[in-house]
């Protein structure tokens, strides 16, 4: 059964355990022995390392005219930082290129952005858009503090329906056993943006779940492909 299909079902199932589903054999699931286990994240740490140092000299021109045209078309630091869930509930601090007018950031990140939120600047609104503000989390993968792919990493005290994360989705913190990533299987089936709606947002605890107990490079490779087309290519950001 693929990854996918653990996800839905464990997505129509009210979130409960998938690991009674049988794995492809090339996933390394929470059950597997530790050696396999160290041996697998070992090589996608080295993924992380050679593709983020790769990426942020091949693109550092890109990078540097961000920069400049965040600097140049509204006053403000030209990082926007902001505390995160990370690997085992542990914060850091994520960074991001700054999309919002300085008086209007909210570095808790409760008040989530919305469509045409005035908050956002012009040219925020390109950055987003087309994903380029999610660039400097490269450097975030680089220092450890992330992964390529993994689940997107939430503020403390995210709200999700009306109500924190962890109210609504009891098994919500099982979600940071991987480092939590740049894109994620939750992501490339569109489920991101705003978690108001709590069924939404179950839905993506139950993709992050399903990642994390299923997780193997070969998947990790598929959503990196995925989110490059989708993403990258098409810019389908918000």
């Amino acid at each position: 059964m693929s990854v996918l299909s653990i996800a839905k079902r464990r997505m129509h199932s009210g979130l409960q355990s998938v690991r009674h589903f049988s794995a492809p054999s090339w996933t390394f699931t929470v059950d597997a022995p530790a050696s396999d286990l160290s041996v697998g994240l070992a090589f996608k740490r080295a993924l992380d390392v050679v593709v983020s140092t790769a990426l942020l000299l091949a693109l550092s021109p890109v990078l540097a005219a961000i920069a400049l045209g965040i600097r140049l078309t509204s006053d403000g630091p030209i990082f926007f930082r902001q505390q995160r869930y990370g690997l085992n509930s542990e914060p850091f601090t994520i960074l991001k290129f700054r999309t919002m007018f300085v008086s209007d950031m909210d570095t808790s990140g409760v008040k989530q952005t919305r469509a045409g939120d005035p908050r956002v600047t012009p040219l925020g609104r390109f950055l987003r858009r087309t994903n380029l503000d999610e660039l400097p989390q490269l450097i975030n993968v680089l220092r450890g503090d992330m992964s390529l792919v993994g689940p997107r990493p939430h503020v403390p005290g995210m709200l999700a329906g009306g109500m924190l994360y962890e109210q609504l989705v009891p098994a919500y913190f099982d979600r940071h056993r991987m480092r939590p990533g740049m894109t994620g299987l939750a992501q490339i089936n569109e489920l991101r943006g705003s978690t108001t709606d709590a069924k939404f947002a179950r839905a993506r605890v139950a993709y992050d779940l399903a990642y994390v107990e299923h997780w193997s490079l070969l998947l990790d490779l598929r959503i990196l492909w995925t989110t490059f087309r989708t993403e990258v290519l098409r810019g389908t950001g918000d």
